[in-house]
């Protein structure tokens, strides 16, 4: 019987999941069919509750539904619990299990392949929703010396700080303009993009969440955008002199994370950035 895996997600234009995830499936001979769901707010529910049939392995969850997906589920590991944010989904014999692997798939993409560890680093978080939440633990955790978070709604960065507070100390809210968020900019040592600005198809295509003056040189600018591979933030923070990261190898490295929980076997990682870069090209992928 073929299986199936997918994606939960609004809009999903942008996304390559389905075809690196498909390549890894296929790699290891794996009769499952990755898709892409498009899914609304309104319509989650009735859509989370089909996997629960034999026939799904699970699925990735990505916005808007990271945090609203979590009551829908039978049981979330703590992690995923503590960071209040899932994006894996595992279907085990009809009952429905929630973690995160956006965490470890973040640290593991910074540590790889922009050789930095957030052991003592000051970092600017640019957002508060699943994306940031997850980011912000994985610091807290990974011991950085301090933690702002910059969001439009100050509320939920508010919450969010309020929570990683109880892994890290140093925690703070700027709001998103003004000379508070120019000074948390100028003291950062690395600041980190968890808003889809400048997201391919996205409403703020185009459009970087910092003014690109405001980024100092010797910082690394990390936008977790994928798609365009270089976003406007990122092109910018280059013109000021910093280093950088793109999102792809942070999306794959989640990704194989979830392949794994999936089918109990090792994710071919380099099968999985070939089929990514491929379909970010614009290229079909090779069989």
């Amino acid at each position: 019987m073929e299986q199936r895996a997918g994606l939960f997600g609004y809009p999903l234009s942008h996304s390559i999941s389905p075809a690196f995830q498909q390549a890894a499936f296929d790699h290891c001979s794996l009769p499952v069919r990755y898709d892409a769901w498009p899914t609304p707010p309104e319509a989650l529910g009735a859509e989370v509750r089909k996997l629960r049939g034999e026939e799904f392995l699970g699925a990735n969850v990505t916005v808007p539904h990271k945090e609203t997906v979590m009551p829908l589920l039978d049981a979330v590991d703590p992690w995923a619990k503590l960071i209040g944010a899932v994006n894996t989904i595992v279907n085990d014999h009809g009952r429905l299990m929630g973690s995160n692997t956006d965490a470890d798939g973040f640290i593991r993409a910074l540590r790889e392949h922009a050789g930095m560890d957030p052991q003592g680093q000051r970092v600017l978080l640019l957002g508060a929703g699943g994306s940031a939440r997850a980011a912000a633990f994985a610091f807290a955790k990974g011991g950085a010396a301090s933690i702002a978070i910059a969001n439009r709604t100050l509320s939920r960065a508010k919450s969010l700080a309020r929570d990683v507070r109880k892994l890290a100390g140093d925690v703070t809210v700027v709001p998103l303009e003004g000379g508070t968020l120019e000074s948390a900019a100028a003291r950062a040592d690395l600041i980190v993009n968890c808003t889809s600005m400048g997201m391919l198809h996205g409403e703020a295509e185009g459009r970087t969440p910092i003014d690109g003056r405001l980024v100092p040189p010797g910082a690394l600018v990390y936008d977790l955008v994928y798609n365009p591979p270089e976003t406007p933030l990122l092109r910018e923070a280059q013109g000021a002199g910093a280093r950088t990261l793109g999102g792809l190898p942070m999306l794959v490295y989640q990704g194989a994370a979830s392949f794994e929980r999936w089918t109990g076997k090792d994710a071919p990682v380099e099968v999985m950035f070939e089929a990514a870069e491929r379909a970010l090209a614009g290229l079909p992928n090779e069989s």
